[in-house]
């Protein structure tokens, strides 16, 4: 449920098609995301699961799976 929905906004905030994005997708290298679409991304993700990201944590989570993982563990 996680994954799925993260994968729907990064392909929304990326303009990216969610065939391509793979939970071992990394944001940067593989996403192409650079440091403002990182920013945006934390705040659509904030504003949907209702967590707080920030700059630190968004940076060390490369993949998809990463951002998920977090995302699952800290959800309300």
């Amino acid at each position: 449920m996680v994954l799925e929905k993260i994968i729907d906004i990064i392909s929304e905030q990326l303009e990216i098609d969610k065939s391509v994005i793979k939970e071992s997708s990394t944001l940067e290298e593989d996403l192409g995301a650079g440091s403002l679409d990182l920013i945006d991304l934390a705040m659509s993700i904030e504003d949907e699961f209702g967590i707080e990201l920030s700059d630190d944590v968004i940076e060390d989570l490369s993949t998809v799976g990463d951002l998920a993982k977090y995302v699952a563990a800290h959800k309300k």
